[in-house]
């Protein structure tokens, strides 16, 4: 019954292909009527709750689809290729994306640890992924519901939306994807500040020598534990984050030779090797290949760059 509310509070704000501020900060609703086909991008940590439709992220060849049953918890940033093959104009992709603020989730994260037994200890020593898909359980419906209520009032949305912001949050926290959260924002989130580090660095020749010691840990413990989060080795990972970002500039109208350089490719006859290596055709070839004929696709794509 909650999950119906959620979705006629959504359809009776969104009526038209794009983006809409809820006026909670982070928190944006989406819809998207023309499929889009998987394509190179980077997500930030954010959660994705679909009510309509289904979106797909693929990860290392592992392919996620989420919809109305299952939300996306991304909690440290990652390359992905994702996209809405499916949405059309009679089944339109509609949801909310609620980024993740880096110093409540820490704030929340550390709560949950230090009280005892509000948390399960994984059965697992494996450091879960950065990824997850998790069941819309009733405490996460029943938060983003309320969240989502503030919408009509700017006065309740300013007074009140950062406290139901954090409600939602411990849902997620709480929640199945709960494990990968508070690993990348409690204590022992080092993957997910080697990652930080990265990020913020694109453009530069970072080793994993220099991840490993932002984060206190040897080469080999960075790798393991590196893999486990995000199912590539750092070296493949920065490839990776490199590249999206790369192809995304290039899809966005930026010269193949300036996006190269701008995320740390000295020579553009590497750059083009290893893009096609990743993509199967060369930069030119597959900006060639993604361009959209009309206006609306072309808004369309736009918008879901945005959201990604």
């Amino acid at each position: 019954m909650k999950t119906k509310q959620i979705k006629q509070l959504i359809e009776n704000k969104i009526s038209e292909d794009g983006l809409l501020e809820t006026g909670v900060k982070g928190v944006q609703l989406f819809r998207i009527s023309e499929p889009l086909r998987c394509s190179p991008a980077i997500y930030q940590p954010t959660v994705f709750a679909i009510v309509n439709g289904s979106k797909e992220a693929i990860l290392d060849g592992e392919r996620y689809v989420y919809d109305n049953s299952r939300y996306m918890c991304c909690s440290i940033s990652m390359p992905v290729e994702a996209g809405t093959p499916l949405a059309s104009p009679d089944n339109p992709l509609l949801g909310v994306s609620i980024s993740l603020d880096t110093r409540v989730m820490t704030e929340l994260a550390i709560e949950m640890e230090s009280a005892t037994g509000a948390i399960r200890t994984p059965k697992s020593s494996e450091i879960p992924q950065g990824l997850a898909l998790a069941r819309w359980d009733d405490t996460f419906t029943e938060a983003l519901l309320r969240l989502l209520q503030l919408m009509d009032s700017p006065e309740d949305t300013a007074i009140l939306g950062g406290g139901r912001l954090r409600e939602l949050y411990y849902a997620v926290l709480k929640g199945e994807a709960g494990d990968s959260a508070r690993r990348a924002f409690g204590v022992g989130n080092e993957i997910a500040r080697s990652i930080e580090y990265l990020s913020s660095r694109l453009s530069e020749s970072v080793t994993i020598e220099d991840m490993a010691s932002q984060v206190g840990m040897s080469r080999a413990v960075l790798h393991r534990k590196f893999k486990q989060a995000t199912r590539m080795t750092p070296i493949q990972f920065v490839k990776s984050m490199r590249l999206n970002s790369a192809a995304m500039k290039i899809a966005g109208g930026m010269n193949v030779n300036e996006a190269a350089m701008e995320v740390g490719y000295v020579s553009s006859s590497q750059f083009s090797r290893e893009f096609k290596r990743m993509y199967g055709q060369s930069p030119r070839h597959w900006c060639q290949s993604i361009q959209l004929p009309s206006g609306m696709e072309q808004r369309t794509a736009q918008f879901f760059d945005h959201l990604q």
